[in-house]
């Protein structure tokens, strides 16, 4: 090979590929004038080595270009001859092969997301020449597109060549392929590995969690988290902590994902769904708290821009939410908590067609998950569709099971029409025979209690929950109840805890305010100016309240800063 290949072949080694693609471009410029310059084997590699260089600098298009010149130029080599004399066989032992470099143009493909273009690339090498490495590609795709028993087979022949590829066990397991059957291809083609328990467990968890037995695969997960197995592994906290927010348990999913960051603080895999925990929660100081760290790289992902959205939106915030939402469904259009928040973001805005649009399409990504159904039935309730609204909860019953919420969810809907209220009054007593702690189902109940003037069974429920989980709202509900009695102390003393637990809760701050006019009326009546009788007697909330969407107002918080540089990069994308 010639000394000028070399050069190229020593700046591609050490990775200086800004200095290959310059170098390369001026290499094949005078080969096109002078055909003695390089023989065709270094011609062809020089191709190849400038294609992996425009890949390295993500410059997707121009490396798809390169890759199909090399290819093209593969093709002529094995058929030309040098004149009488064909070129020396041993050089075709250097060429990459066509399957690489159709590989290499699908990564480019992918990231240029032009999914259906990379599948028809894989596509067209011969069944008998696919690597494992191909297969593996061609099965995420065929899952994607929904083309199951295609992306089955494809996983199969993945997991026959490679018995401990996980994620093609995964990948199997959550197109319905029973774990018994997916164990004996781990196993029957790995019997030479020893200390296997460890991986039965694991394919019985993952099998319990895409068929959602959710408890059963939260029991085997943690029978794999102990100090002989995988205590404190990253993948397996988070798997853990998505099968409880599956199931509604969100204190310990929260937990689980707390300890997952904790180990890698860095990663961002699961980033989203943790900001959505931490929002539920009300954890607000430790969601804005993700932010400066997340944004140091200024490197954003799908979840980080989720993240992000959050805080806007605990800070009612919409418009910006929403437009982190969508910079987060452009590169990742299958993020489920982005197209969740940026539903519920258009229904704080009061759009609600197009967030049921949202909240439809995220149903049809994951039926199973319990939030699209939530969001319809609130969508279709804020459009007064309660007949749409009641078939939406009912369906929710019939694919989720009558778990605690899902029940809570269509009671809240029957609620609304005072002919169901009696059967929604069912409903919750069935959910609390549950789930006793269930808090949505309490609200409601002591709701419909109050309804039916029985306010001491509201206070009696109410009651028995602020002792074993004590929370704003609780505590501003039961004030309300002794008010409504006249035990005014009690009920000071209930949104005293109240405003305690959150200073700006509207409700505890007007029954407070209610009271204190109750006990000053005939004092202060008196003394009242014109002006002072005709003023509003309530209160300014705007104090210390969020203001939503005003940009004006000044933010006194350490994140303020990366909103700027954020808005600037989602406008510039």
């Amino acid at each position: 090979m010639t000394n000028l290949y070399d050069q190229i072949k020593l700046l591609y080694d050490q990775q200086l590929y800004s200095n290959v693609i310059s170098l390369s471009n001026l290499v094949l410029s005078l080969t096109d004038h002078n055909n003695d310059l390089l023989n065709p084997t270094s011609k062809f590699l020089i191709y190849v080595h400038c294609a992996d260089s425009y890949l390295h600098l993500a410059d997707y298009r121009k490396a798809e270009s390169f890759y199909r010149k090399s290819l093209q130029f593969r093709k002529f080599l094995l058929k030309s001859k040098n004149g009488a004399k064909p070129i020396n066989q041993d050089n075709y032992k250097d060429l990459t092969s066509d399957n690489d470099i159709k590989y290499q143009i699908h990564v480019c493909l992918m990231k240029m997301k032009n999914q259906f273009e990379a599948l028809q690339v894989l596509q067209s090498i011969p069944g008998k020449q696919r690597t494992a490495k191909i297969n593996m590609a061609l099965a995420k795709i065929f899952h994607e597109q929904g083309m199951e028993r295609s992306a089955i087979t494809t996983y199969k022949e993945v997991l026959r060549e490679c018995p401990l590829a996980l994620e093609a066990a995964e990948g199997l397991l959550s197109l319905g392929v029973k774990g018994i059957e997916v164990n004996s291809l781990i196993v029957g083609s790995s019997a030479n590995l020893s200390s296997l328990d460890w991986l039965n467990t694991w394919i019985k968890a993952h099998a319990y969690l895409h068929s959602r037995e959710y408890n059963h695969a939260i029991t085997a997960f943690k029978s794999l988290d102990n100090i002989n197995f995988l205590r404190d592994n990253f993948n397996l906290l988070l798997t853990m902590g998505e099968c409880y927010y599956y199931a509604g348990d969100d204190k310990n999913a929260l937990s689980c994902l707390r300890r997952a960051r904790s180990i890698e603080p860095d990663n961002r895999k699961g980033l989203d769904l943790y900001a959505a925990l931490l929002y539920k929660g009300q954890y607000i100081k430790e969601l804005e708290k993700l932010i400066p760290s997340l944004t140091i790289n200024n490197e954003c992902s799908s979840e980080i821009y989720v993240a992000m959205a959050y805080t806007l939106y605990a800070s009612r915030k919409f418009i910006r939410a929403n437009t982190l939402t969508i910079q987060a469904i452009n590169l990742n259009p299958g993020n489920i908590e982005a197209i969740i928040l940026r539903g519920n973001t258009l229904i704080e805005q009061k759009k609600y067609q197009d967030a049921l649009h949202q909240f439809r399409a995220a149903m049809q990504l994951k039926p199973y998950r319990y939030e699209p159904h939530k969001g319809c039935v609130d969508c279709y309730v804020g459009m007064h569709r309660l007949r749409e609204a009641l078939n939406i909860a009912s369906s929710a019953c019939k694919q989720l099971g009558h778990t605690p919420r899902v029940l809570t969810l269509y009671a809240s809907v029957l609620m609304k029409d005072p002919v169901s209220v009696g059967k929604a009054k069912n409903l919750l007593d069935k959910a609390l025979a549950q789930d006793e702690s269930y808090l949505p189902a309490v609200y409601f109940l002591a709701e419909i209690y109050e309804q039916e003037m029985n306010l001491e069974a509201a206070i009696e429920l109410l009651e028995r929950q602020v002792d074993i989980q004590p929370t704003c709202k609780l505590h501003q509900m039961l004030g309300d109840l002794w008010a409504r009695i006249h035990n005014e102390e009690k009920a000071l003393n209930h949104y005293a805890i109240a405003l305690n637990l959150d200073p700006n809760n509207r409700r505890a701050l007007e029954g407070m305010h209610r009271l204190d006019n109750t006990t000053t009326k005939f004092e202060s009546s008196y003394y009242m100016t014109v002006g002072e009788e005709n003023a509003d007697p309530t209160f300014d909330v705007g104090d210390g309240l969020p203001d939503s969407d005003n940009d004006e107002v000044a933010e006194e918080s350490e994140t303020e800063a990366v909103w700027s540089d954020m808005d600037l990069e989602a406008n510039s994308q």
